[in-house]
């Protein structure tokens, strides 16, 4: 079974910076694609960013060059490091794995979620 853990969340001030990671865990795990997606109470969940095996990057118009998406292929761990932080980007923000293990087949994982709250 493939595992998601975030980590990072919290309480930031507006103009404040979060990291937050998501590492991936399983039995000879191999991943895909890795992103982030968000929702805010009484939303529906989007699409922050997202990230292929190799280098390529997509993000929502609303995080553009305040949110950067990166992974460690060896860790076999995602961040988003969010920078320039709005009250509108208050969330819970969930980690999502294409991925596969020597026990599964390719399938799309999520971890738990992770509050971030953005507020004076």
């Amino acid at each position: 079974q493939v595992q998601l853990v975030e980590s990072g969340g919290g309480l930031v001030q507006p103009g404040g910076s979060l990291r937050l990671s998501c590492a991936a865990s399983g039995s000879g795990i191999s991943i895909s694609a890795m992103g982030w997606y968000r929702q805010a109470p009484g939303k529906q969940r989007e699409l922050v960013a997202i990230i292929n095996s190799g280098i390529s990057t997509n993000y929502a118009d609303s995080v553009k060059g305040r949110f950067t998406i990166s992974r460690d292929n060896v860790k076999n761990t995602l961040y988003l490091q969010m920078n320039s932080l709005k009250p509108e980007d208050t969330a819970v923000y969930s980690c999502y794995a294409g991925a596969r293990t020597v026990l599964t087949m390719w399938g799309d994982y999520w971890g738990q979620g992770i509050q971030v709250t953005v507020s004076s």
